[in-house]
């Protein structure tokens, strides 16, 4: 006769009597489950088993946001050294070069790495030093040779300390991750899960020390850590409380002595030879492919910075350009924009310089979305009246009808220079772009740039110069 498991009570039940298990293996020792640790256990047995229901036997869950194969690593790896090979081209003797190619001269024979490098980490007194002495004592580890653990500093040190970043950049060289805790997870832990998640770091949640709690707390702690994690989660006991053994000796007198139970990391070291056995290869590939990327970041960084030493001067040529135009032929404020707007001309000098090419009818497109952009923004309002105040507020020697539309067209232009800078610095690398433009993240752009922008102390600097540009210079006199 089959009997089907659907009663929540029956299922309930099946949990905690193998709770009650467990504690008959503890040397004697009693524990008193009250009313409500009693329907506690009953609760959390049923939690558990649901969670577990509908996963197949011997299962592991991924350990990764995506499947990586060898191509794709190779595929971002062949396109790191594009981007290397762009900032060679155009900053031949740049600093950062040589470290940029020796980094990626080490990416290939990665792939076939065969050990396997462990990161062991969390906040202070989880466990770390114990577990990794734990797991190198074992004979697991005799199963598993090609391991090396390491222990990173503690998380969560000190309110505001930038210690944690230097801790997730320590962690990213591993190619895989325990993270302890010693009980439910705190919005800083959790937080971090979240990032190590986001960078396709694998990872199993380790909740030690569980022995420290009733077997129903215990229940409930790792039923929130799945609820939360939903995968990967296992509990241990590193260096579980000693206990204490009494005696009764047949003549009556009694024997009483503290002994230190085994460590229980029999679930973290089955989930780990799981994790080596099927995704060994996996580790060692997503390692290098989140290598790659990094590299390829700060290879691109580099190269942007570079570029966008060659495209301020171009900004500044244009925005003065457009101050005297301005200047010269005063026009009503709304179509103030006309003139302010990026013209064509330095949308292909740009476009140049970020590997963006632009033909004329291209470029005259672009200009013309900025300025639309810029206008539905009201960015030309703020800027003529962000200019007047500054005009109003400092003494200036030369005041004209054209000044507030010169210097706000000056303005504009270089809000609009620096906001496709940083739009095309966000684009991929590439040689042959000219690809239409993304408007929500033009549009996202132009309003962050614009922000930056508008610092006061910046504002009255920025319209001293254009006064002083757009002031009529004092003839040489001649001599009769």
């Amino acid at each position: 006769m089959v009997v089907k498991l659907q009663r929540p009570i029956l299922v309930g039940g099946l949990g905690l009597s193998f709770s009650l298990w467990i504690l008959q293996s503890w040397h004697d020792s009693i524990v008193q489950l009250s009313e409500f640790g009693l329907f506690s256990a009953l609760a959390v047995g049923g939690g558990l088993w649901l969670l577990q229901k509908n996963r197949p036997k011997n299962s592991l869950a991924p350990l990764d946001g995506i499947v990586v194969d060898r191509a794709m690593v190779e595929s971002a790896i062949a396109t790191t050294q594009t981007v290397i090979d762009q900032l060679a081209i155009e900053a031949e003797n740049h600093i950062a070069l040589e470290t940029l190619r020796a980094k990626a001269a080490q990416l290939l024979p990665e792939l076939d790495r065969q050990e396997i490098k462990l990161a062991v980490t969390g906040g202070k007194s989880v466990g770390k030093s114990t577990l990794i002495q734990v797991l190198e004592s074992s004979s697991w580890q005799e199963t598993q040779p090609k391991v090396t653990f390491s222990e990173t500093p503690p998380l969560f040190r000190e309110a505001g300390d930038n210690s944690d970043t230097a801790v997730l950049t320590e962690i990213q060289q591993s190619d895989f991750v325990l993270f302890l805790t010693n009980g439910d997870l705190t919005d800083s832990e959790f937080q971090t899960l979240q990032q190590l998640k986001a960078a396709n770091q694998p990872a199993i949640l380790v909740f030690n020390k569980q022995d420290q709690y009733l077997v129903d707390e215990r229940a409930s702690v790792l039923l929130s850590l799945k609820q939360r994690i939903a995968e990967n989660v296992v509990a241990t006991a590193a260096s579980p409380i000693a206990i204490k053994v009494r005696k009764h000796e047949a003549d009556g007198t009694v024997q009483e002595w503290m002994e230190q139970p085994a460590a229980d990391i029999q679930q973290l070291t089955q989930q780990l030879s799981a994790v080596l056995t099927q995704q060994r290869q996996q580790l060692v590939w997503t390692k290098t492919l989140r290598t790659a990327n990094l590299l390829k970041a700060e290879a691109k960084n580099w190269l942007n910075e570079t570029r966008c030493d060659r495209a301020t001067p171009i900004i500044e040529q244009y925005q003065w350009i457009t101050a005297a135009a301005a200047f010269a032929n005063p026009v009503p404020a709304l179509d103030i924009l006309a003139t302010a707007a990026i013209n064509a001309q330095m949308v292909i000098d740009l476009g140049n310089i970020y590997q963006q090419k632009f033909s004329w009818e291209q470029a005259q497109t672009v200009a013309g979305t900025m300025g639309s952009l810029m206008l539905k923004l009201g960015l030309v309002e703020l800027s003529t009246k962000a200019v007047s105040i500054v005009l109003k507020t400092n003494t200036v020697t030369f005041v004209a009808g054209g000044v507030v539309q010169g210097v706000s067209a000056a303005y504009l232009t270089r809000v609009a220079g620096l906001s496709l800078v940083e739009y095309f610095a966000q684009q991929e690398i590439a040689l042959d772009s000219g690809n239409a433009l993304n408007l929500d993240k033009l549009r996202q752009t132009l309003q962050n740039v614009f922000q930056k922008n508008q610092q006061m102390s910046f504002l009255s600097t920025f319209v001293q110069q254009g006064v002083k540009r757009l002031s009529p210079q004092p003839q040489p006199e001649t001599v009769g």
